[in-house]
């Protein structure tokens, strides 16, 4: 009983020594910083690059608002990797103005293959481009996308991530669940990280990759989630990412808890993927670099499978020493409760916040504020399943929702 004790407190003081400092790190969200100086003023060359699987309902909408850009129309080009389609993405796309190259390879499919595939050709072109954007092809793109990114890097930046709107919030319970999630990481994880010079990470979709960093290796990524793995490869470099509130993509998220359940599945095995091939590489980083954004960077990485593992020990615990008559019944509902009450309401109090700081409209969010822990609980539900079974494989997420950048 005695080592239980010492276990269960022992993992008190990590949990909560852990969560402290990330709160400690979301009030730093609301800094307010002048913004950077430039360092050159240029107006770059972008390659707009759009990753697509049988995309045919959306992809018109996403050229025609790229199309719409406040910037010079000859210093952007549009491309679209019509990666493994069976539709008429590829035809539909050359008709709306962008320049289509096709793939075929049914053993790599995942965007990471895709924008490796088509990187290596520019590369070997020695294509006169300044920098990369890359969207998914559900996206649609706020008219001064490309010109915020392009004062990105004039003021130095070399690899930025875009504030990922979403275009369907009030569509279900599901989809709103996943914009209170992003909203809140947007502000609350990204920009508390940038306002303080730590790292933000990788979206994946509406970031902007500086050309040169490409070059030498092109996009060199093997899990399920290739924007977080590019960002852990940075910040093992000793690279902070950038953030852009201000450079707007509007997302379409799933509305059915089946398609999320598939779509978080996936991203959960690759956060599994990560943690195995980068975990020691990041403590490594961490003895080598000396900095608090290495140190910032590893404890994203144990943060959340490894966390969570602890989180489950914890409680077993107490359910352990209870069993042995170490604790009395009120000492265990009170230390599960203590848990467990803010996991699912504190999610609640911290939407409601986060809107409020942005200026949107509560009311139509209501339903998916009352719903978010069930949101947020599946997602627990999803880590534990993918701990002991997890699907390698990428499935598509069909996106239909005919949403033009007018409508927004």
């Amino acid at each position: 009983m005695e080592y239980l004790y010492i276990l269960r407190e022992g993992l008190v003081w990590l949990v909560t020594i852990f969560w402290l400092y990330q709160v400690l790190i979301s009030v730093c969200s609301l800094i307010k910083l002048k913004d950077k100086p430039l360092k050159i003023e240029k107006d770059h060359k972008f390659m707009a690059v759009i990753p697509a699987h049988n995309e045919q309902e959306v992809i018109a909408n996403l050229i025609e608002s790229l199309k719409k850009q406040n910037y010079n129309r000859d210093l952007f080009d549009i491309y679209v990797i019509a990666d493994n389609c069976t539709d008429n993405t590829a035809k539909i796309a050359k008709q709306s103005g962008a320049i289509v190259y096709e793939r075929f390879d049914k053993e790599k499919q995942t965007k990471g293959y895709a924008l490796d595939w088509f990187l290596q050709q520019k590369i070997k072109e020695d294509a006169d481009y300044d920098a990369v954007v890359v969207f998914d092809a559900d996206n649609i793109v706020h008219e001064d996308f490309i010109k915020n990114m392009n004062k990105k890097l004039c003021q130095g930046e070399e690899v930025v991530q875009g504030y990922r709107d979403i275009k369907n919030p009030t569509d279900s319970w599901v989809a709103a669940g996943y914009a209170i999630f992003y909203w809140s990481m947007h502000r609350f994880y990204h920009l508390a990280r940038y306002n303080i010079g730590l790292s933000p990470l990788l979206n994946g979709t509406g970031f902007m990759v500086k050309f040169d960093i490409l070059k030498p290796n092109g996009w060199k990524t093997v899990t399920l989630t290739e924007d977080i793995e590019f960002s852990l490869q940075r910040i093992i470099k000793g690279k902070r990412l950038g953030w852009a509130t201000d450079a707007i993509v509007y997302d379409e998220q799933p509305v059915g808890f089946a398609q999320s359940w598939s779509q978080r599945s996936r991203w959960t095995v690759g956060h599994i993927q990560c943690i195995k091939e980068y975990t020691k590489k990041l403590l490594l980083a961490v003895k080598e670099n000396k900095t608090i954004m290495n140190v910032d960077g590893f404890l994203y990485i144990i943060g959340s499978i490894p966390m969570f593992i602890a989180s489950i020990v914890l409680l077993l615990t107490n359910f352990l020493m209870f069993m042995g008559n170490g604790i009395t019944q009120a000492e265990l509902i009170l230390n599960i409760g203590r848990y467990v009450i803010p996991t699912f309401l504190f999610p609640i109090a911290t939407g409601i916040f986060v809107m409020w700081l942005d200026k949107r409209p509560i009311k139509p969010m209501l339903k998916g504020l009352l719903c978010y822990p069930i949101f947020m609980g599946s997602w627990l539900l999803i880590n534990f399943k993918c701990l002991f079974k997890r699907k390698l494989q990428w499935e598509k997420i069909n996106h239909v929702r005919d949403i033009k950048i007018a409508d927004m």
